[in-house]
């Protein structure tokens, strides 16, 4: 379980102003602080997937880096509650060995097979030889691999490599996962596999944390929905009861609608 308190992150951005003088009209640059979370608390809990909606700019990316202990937030605090061993784990470096991310721009090693990639992660997360073998051998029959699991990563579709990141994400076998669109622009079938997974991963007690623009894929996937907002949340429930609020039928709508309301 993943929960996160009073979260803020603060940063600056370049604003053009007019100066108007006897002689000339001008415009100078300056800059202005804006939150781009803004004391966001939240829980994952253990078997279910949590959904974080909102348009670009809201705050999605730099809340999921933050909960993931690769950025540092400005105040707020990341805690992991392992309930397996009964432990309350805040220390950042301990956070990220139990946390599978996965990020909607992440660089892969274009010259390395996904087998020699993955080989090269389980080394750095302490794993032994057959511990890595072992694992790569169930990674690539989940996803499905077979077929390019020796292939060099520079020549593989977007599909596959997003199964490449998703196999580095599985490597350690983490308690909790963060993807950041996770399927944004992949055909329909590869797509679904990466669905599929994902509620596999839910079935088996993980807590996952997923964001998306993709409104009809969050309606059908997410057990809960967290609405966010120009770095606030507005909203947060299950889909039924969120689309119930606000009368609609579609989170597309109830997301407008919550909106229309602020």
């Amino acid at each position: 379980m993943i929960e996160v308190s009073n979260l803020i992150k603060t940063f600056k951005r370049d604003i053009n102003e007019k100066e108007e003088t006897a002689k000339s009209k001008k415009r100078k640059k300056t800059q202005e602080s804006f939150n781009a979370v803004n004391d966001v608390s939240i829980t994952a809990n253990d078997g279910e997937i949590l959904g974080v909606l909102g348009p670009n700019g809201a705050g999605k990316t730099t809340l999921l880096r933050m909960m993931a202990c690769l950025t540092t937030p400005d105040s707020g605090e990341v805690t992991i509650i392992d309930k397996k061993d009964d432990r309350v784990i805040t220390d950042p470096i301990e956070i990220k060995r139990n946390i599978g991310y996965l990020s909607e721009n992440t660089k892969l090693y274009q010259r390395f097979s996904p087998r020699e990639m993955l080989k090269v992660f389980g080394s750095v997360y302490g794993m032994t030889k057959e511990e890595i073998d072992e694992r790569i051998s169930l990674i690539c029959d989940v996803l499905k691999m077979d077929e390019f699991i020796d292939n060099k990563i520079g020549v593989l579709s977007t599909g596959q490599t997003q199964k490449v990141n998703i196999a580095r994400c599985l490597m350690h076998n983490p308690s909790n996962y963060i993807f950041d669109e996770p399927t944004l622009g992949l055909d329909i079938i590869t797509s679904e596999s990466i669905i599929q997974f994902m509620k596999e991963e839910r079935d088996k007690g993980k807590a996952i944390l997923y964001s998306t623009h993709y409104m009809e894929e969050a309606q059908y996937l997410c057990d809960r929905i967290v609405l966010l907002y120009q770095g606030k949340i507005i909203d947060s429930g299950t889909p039924e009861s969120l689309m119930e609020k606000y009368n609609s039928n579609n989170l597309r709508d109830t997301f407008k609608a919550c909106i229309n309301n602020i």
